[in-house]
């Protein structure tokens, strides 16, 4: 994904948000801008529309932009609706909307839109649009705090959903008898690590100079 396209994005959306009480719902909206940004990045290639990165109906993504970024250009998104989601997207969906605990609709917003994010192949915190892991568990352990509570090993977020989901259902993961032991331990608990798009972009910038 173009890191100056998405910072164009991103830096269009800051511009055009309404004026926020505090630095959490601050913070809201920094994520909000981000995985918008994210996807209207992705909707620049021929034949994707914006509602495919975010999962989110054409009207959910006008109400989201009028509640906080009310000067941006609607218009300029388009009309169609999201691509059917995978059983996949609809159970991690529903297991997130089971466990909101910030406010709405920011957190049923969230919800889908991570759903339809983490179908992506990059670490979660880059399928959003965020700088960082830490970006990524203050949104989680704000909007979504018991999940976030259950990752007492700092298990990869997306590797913690599948676990989740699996055991709802009723069956392991991993037949591993515990992580210590198991040869994979890296695929589930290794470093994050990474430029984020906007790191990416002004490291580039400094090269450059």
């Amino acid at each position: 994904m173009p890191e100056s396209t998405f910072a164009h994005h991103y830096v269009a959306l800051r511009a055009a948000a309404r004026w926020v009480h505090g630095e959490a719902e601050a913070f809201d909206g920094h994520v909000l801008a981000a995985i918008l940004a994210a996807a209207l990045t992705e909707a620049e290639a021929p034949g994707v529309c914006v509602a495919d990165g975010l999962g989110l109906s054409p009207a959910e993504i006008s109400r989201l932009l009028e509640c906080h970024f009310p000067g941006y250009a609607v218009s300029r998104l388009d009309g169609l609706a999201p691509g059917v989601p995978s059983e996949e997207e609809t159970l991690l969906a529903d297991l997130l909307l089971a466990h909101r605990s910030g406010p709405e609709p920011v957190s049923s917003w969230l919800a889908s839109l991570i759903a339809r994010r983490a179908m992506r192949p990059d670490h979660l915190w880059q399928d959003l649009g965020l700088n960082d892991r830490g970006e990524l568990n203050r949104l989680l352990a704000r909007h979504f705090r018991t999940l976030h509570a259950g990752n007492t090993g700092n298990m990869r977020w997306k590797k913690y959903f599948y676990r989740v989901l699996c055991e709802a259902e009723g069956f392991s993961l991993c037949a591993a008898p515990s992580c210590s032991v198991c040869s994979d331990f890296i695929d589930c608990f290794g470093a994050e690590d990474g430029l984020s798009r906007l790191a990416g972009l002004r490291r580039r910038i400094e090269e450059a100079a």
